[in-house]
């Protein structure tokens, strides 16, 4: 039996107790009666299953330690709901072992619904719900709650693209000439990103990780939040990882959520500008973040699919690139690294 085999044993050896343990709360027949199946998985460790009797559905989360901890996401669902921010209802908990009973929020989530074809008068609806619900998450930040997003954090991100996607997946290795475009590049956005106000920081805030609903959104995978640049979740949000606003549509997105960030008092510059330069170079930060990530997962963790994506980030970075001087650096770097320039990229 393999690990993954073992832990699902143990989890429905765990279920009848989670059950009682929840009571009135889910009104579960004992033993439990109904289905069990994979819900989704993640990036990460984790998994998620669906159990399901009738017209009633829960969420269990697999998260096996020592590689996963379920304590952030227990603290950070606290910390959000008490911001008025829907996210799933824990039920039961086994933190040693790494269990969660959940409330199932629904099986549809903004990027399911946007590629079902959801027309645009919806997904204006999906998205103005979403910067309401960031805002309310930003609007409840204090500091000294989560660790800060600290440039030595940001820096180890950033090096996960020469790390990963440069010497993994290019099988390349930076010339001197590329190192120094490359700390360049790194000191510029460490700089940027140094001089934003800080807010609480969801770190994944995008379609992927929202659920469909008629009212606000259920907000997902937050368990990594910390206390950070004010720029970051919108940018995530409307420069998504598996789904791409057009970049007017980008620009127009992201002023609507500065507009109703300063009426609600959010700290975001006084000017949009000012605003849009910072979200860029933020966005320049996650992009080649994620690329390493993704480049990662398909060599450490054998998860290939996720590398799809890379035109994607490619293409975000080619688009700052096109409207910011100041990123000559990273320019030069894409150019003799051989990456698609936008018109390749179609």
């Amino acid at each position: 039996m393999d690990m993954m085999d073992a832990r699902l044993e143990l989890m429905k050896a765990w279920l009848p107790k989670a059950l009682a343990s929840a009571g009135t709360q889910v009104s579960w027949t004992e033993p439990p009666q109904g289905t069990l199946a994979p819900a989704s998985t993640d990036a990460s460790f984790r998994r998620y299953f669906r159990l399901q009797s009738d017209d009633r559905c829960l969420i269990i989360m697999d998260a096996p330690p020592p590689q996963e901890d379920v304590r952030p996401f227990m603290r950070i669902a606290s910390l959000l709901a008490d911001a008025g921010v829907r996210v799933p209802r824990i039920l039961a908990a086994d933190p040693e072992r790494g269990f969660l009973l959940l409330e199932d929020m629904g099986r549809d989530t903004y990027l399911q619904s946007i590629q079902a074809g959801l027309p645009a008068v919806e997904i204006e609806r999906l998205f103005g719900a979403a910067i309401e619900a960031l805002l309310a998450w930003q609007q409840a930040s204090r500091p000294g709650v989560l660790p800060d997003y600290a440039d030595e954090l940001l820096l180890s991100e950033l090096n996960l693209f020469p790390d990963w996607f440069v010497e993994r997946h290019l099988d390349r290795v930076l010339s001197p000439e590329q190192i120094a475009d490359w700390e360049q590049l790194c000191q510029l956005l460490l700089d940027s990103i140094g001089a934003e106000a800080r807010v609480f920081v969801h770190r994944d805030f995008m379609p992927r990780n929202l659920m469909t609903s008629a009212g606000q959104p259920g907000v997902l995978d937050f368990q990594d939040a910390l206390y950070g640049p004010v720029s970051y979740d919108a940018t995530s949000l409307f420069a998504d990882a598996f789904f791409s606003f057009s970049p007017a549509e980008r620009q127009q997105w992201l002023h609507r959520y500065w507009q109703r960030a300063r009426e609600v008092g959010v700290p975001v510059p006084e000017r949009v500008e000012a605003f849009l330069d910072q979200s860029r170079l933020m966005g320049v930060q996650r992009h080649l973040k994620v690329l390493g990530i993704f480049a990662r997962i398909r060599y450490r963790d054998g998860k290939p699919h996720y590398l799809e994506d890379a035109p994607r980030f490619i293409r975000y970075l080619r688009e700052a690139c096109a409207q910011d001087q100041r990123l000559a650096p990273l320019q030069r770097l894409l150019d003799s690294l051989g990456l698609p320039r936008l018109e390749a990229l179609g």
